[in-house]
């Protein structure tokens, strides 16, 4: 917990930083017409592959419920898939779709290369606190 007036005004600044850099990787998606808790949920399919929808929720951090809600969603725009699971016929399974695979690599592609574009103006020393940061950040995160 922060005790200080400087690491409260670090911990302000790290988090509208953090904020401001995700809205502008945001805009470089592919479509507009996706949520972003259906983008969340495309990219743990894209990560951890095919999973029950209470897993995907249970990764998610929401609801059964809600979850249930994303995945129709996400079937009617043809990104998911959901067939039988193997062993518990009252459970399925989703994972991508070609078109949600395909989403997803152009969406991150996109992505980094806006991000890429904007490294290559920074000098060798910033990028390599950068890197010393992504490090510190993934940690704080618990990846």
């Amino acid at each position: 917990m922060p005790d200080s007036a400087q690491d409260r005004s670090l911990a302000s600044r790290l988090r509208l930083s953090v904020v401001r850099l995700n809205r502008r990787l945001r805009a470089q998606s592919a479509t507009e017409t996706i949520s972003l808790t259906q983008i969340s949920a495309l990219s743990t399919l894209h990560k951890c592959g095919a999973l029950t929808p209470g897993q995907l929720a249970a990764k998610e951090g929401v609801q059964p419920p809600s979850m249930t809600r994303v995945i129709a969603a996400l079937e009617e725009l043809g990104y998911v898939e959901r067939r039988p699971h193997p062993t518990d016929g009252r459970q399925a399974i989703v994972e991508l779709s070609a078109t949600g695979l395909a989403y997803i690599r152009q969406t991150i592609s996109a992505r980094e290369a806006w991000l890429d574009a904007q490294l290559a103006e920074l000098s060798g020393e910033e990028r390599e606190v950068l890197s010393r940061a992504a490090e510190i950040i993934d940690r704080m995160a618990g990846n």
